[in-house]
């Protein structure tokens, strides 16, 4: 609806003539909401914007563009407000048909195709697989997951990925972590690794080594055990196949797939990494110092110049990341967003610093970052510090297990992901109005209950002769339902523009709220044919809206609670 009032202001504009609108002035029409239904459902504040290049008063070129609006039925009222600000109040028949369209497209209500044939690589997760999920990869899981999807509705066509880890120190010590427990060793004995892996977990992993297991990862080939304790490099490799298997185990519970997973290892062995770094000295952003080789980072707004290669050989970690992006762009994603912790803080300039050195036409500002904080757990009043699998942070696992998938999923994007966040369990287990998950799902499940006492009386839907009775719908509580459902497409847009998955959480709790005070104050099943389904279809469309936007989050729609 907002852009069919955008188009009648565009087509206004268009026919005035050049004594009011010069001809070599482009109007830039943004129509927007109103925040106060007393002012009309939309607004636009192009007569003010227009007013200094037109030499026109304000409120006198406002009315020149009113004059100049074509009839439409959609259009009810216009005003012109305060200092030139022209509001629109849509016509009943305006909502019939935005109605009629929740129907008519069902799953697929608020989905557009403005970006239709654009690519775009969502990474998200990415956990070195050195150790289970914890509840900050848990975050990752559900805002990276929820944002694919609300990039989906725009018409992206999304790929999921998952970039692992799986070179470097923290694989090695993984590594001598498990052969030390197959050798017998324990946190605190002799000879126990400095920097191992501490958790319960390195003994299940080295059990299962000397039981000459096999594990398969989501995309990789078996690994067997050898159960040759000696063997280092057999114990890396089915010890990271173990922890691959194990994180996926938690991905699936969680209801979070993956079309590609990139391993860091692979940019080494394809020889990515150096080619990478030759190119780098080639553009001549590169010197020598300390014997170190190092990017000029400052060059793009970096605080310091940043070490590639270390004096002892070895590349720092940023490099890598470089080869990796260069991978996203070379695959034609000309949009790529990371989804990661506020640690990786640090990395987002070095590796646009080396992506645009490379002058290999990557832009600025590639690739995105959506950086999310911490997350503490709460539970029974106290804080969850420690897990007895992990050792020393309660996993992705456990949070699934106290408090369920649904309730972990929507918590979890119910906040800006830079701020904290505090997962209380209790909360989420709460059967109350407190607890946002249940709030929206139990409007959902009271809606399908409602259809449920329809059929027990024989009574049907009649969805026909709800459409004709829309205009019946003028409670104030049925208002503001409709307002709200009909504004679910904007929603969308700016969630996915924004990448900010919170804004559906806050829109559906909102959504529930309104549908849950309707229905408290009005009798949906009444004698009345036409206003009965007049109801029933606007209780009909916020089920539907409810599961759209639910989906999107990776969350049930239950149909009884």
């Amino acid at each position: 609806m907002k852009y069919q009032v955008e188009r009648l202001v565009k087509a206004a504009l268009a026919t005035l003539s050049a004594d009011i609108l010069p001809a070599d002035i482009t109007p830039q029409v943004a129509v927007e909401r109103t925040r106060d239904p007393a002012h009309g459902d939309f607004f636009t504040n192009v007569a003010l914007q227009l007013a200094k290049p037109a030499r026109r008063n304000p409120r006198q070129l406002a009315q020149a563009i009113v004059d100049a609006l074509a009839p439409s039925d959609l259009i009810a009222k216009v005003e012109i407000a305060g200092p030139g600000f022209i509001n629109f109040h849509l016509s009943a028949e305006a909502y019939q048909q935005e109605l009629a369209r929740i129907f008519d497209l069902g799953p697929a209500y608020g989905y557009n195709k403005r970006a239709a044939g654009e690519r775009v690589v969502v990474e998200f997760v990415s956990a070195n697989p050195t150790g289970p999920l914890h509840v900050g990869h848990g975050r990752q899981a559900a805002l990276g997951d929820a944002l694919a999807s609300l990039l989906q509705t725009q018409g992206y066509e999304v790929t999921r990925e998952f970039y692992y880890n799986d070179a470097g120190v923290q694989i090695q010590n993984l590594a001598l972590s498990v052969q030390a427990r197959a050798r017998g060793l324990k946190p605190g004995d002799p000879g126990w690794p400095q920097d191992a892996y501490n958790g319960e977990y390195i003994q299940d992993i080295a059990n299962d080594f000397l039981a000459k297991k096999t594990v398969h990862a989501a995309d990789g080939e078996a690994v067997k055990a050898t159960g040759k304790v000696d063997d280092l490099e057999a114990i890396r490799k089915f010890a990271v196949a173990y922890l691959r298997h194990e994180q996926d185990i938690d991905l699936q519970k969680f209801g979070v797939r993956f079309d590609v997973y990139y391993l860091e290892s692979s940019l080494y062995t394809d020889g990515r990494v150096d080619r990478v770094v030759e190119a780098l000295i080639a553009s001549g952003k590169t010197y020598e110092k300390d014997g170190a080789l190092w990017l000029r980072t400052t060059d793009y707004g970096d605080d310091k110049d940043r070490v590639m290669r270390k004096s002892d050989g070895t590349y720092t970690y940023f490099v890598p990341d470089v080869a990796y992006h260069v991978t996203k762009w070379e695959r034609g994603f000309r949009h790529a967003i990371n989804v990661q912790g506020s640690d990786h803080h640090g990395t987002v300039a070095r590796v646009r610093a080396g992506l645009q050195a490379l002058g290999i036409g990557i832009p600025p500002g590639y690739p995105a970052y959506v950086l999310h904080k911490m997350v503490r757990v709460m539970r029974g009043g106290e804080e969850v510090k420690i897990s007895k699998r992990a050792g020393s942070y309660v996993t992705l696992r456990d949070l699934i297990d106290w408090a369920g998938r649904d309730a972990v999923r929507f918590f979890l994007v119910s906040r800006k992901p830079d701020s904290e966040f505090v997962f209380d369990v209790d909360l989420a287990l709460a059967q109350t109005e407190e607890n946002p998950v249940y709030y929206v799902q139990y409007a959902h499940a009271r809606i399908c209950s409602v259809f449920r006492q329809l059929a027990e009386r024989g009574l049907e839907h009649d969805r026909e002769i709800g459409e004709q009775n829309v205009a019946r719908l003028s409670e104030p509580h049925e208002k503001a339902l409709i307002r709200r459902l009909t504004s679910y497409p904007e929603l969308l847009e700016e969630a996915a523009a924004a990448y900010e998955p919170h804004q559906l959480a806050h829109y559906l709790r909102d959504l529930a709220g309104d549908f849950h005070t309707y229905y408290n104050a009005h009798k949906i099943i009444v004698e009345d044919v036409g206003l009965r389904n007049a109801r029933l279809n606007l209780i009909a469309a916020t089920r539907q809206v409810l599961q759209n936007g639910l989906k999107i989050l990776g969350v049930s729609a239950p149909e009884k609670m």
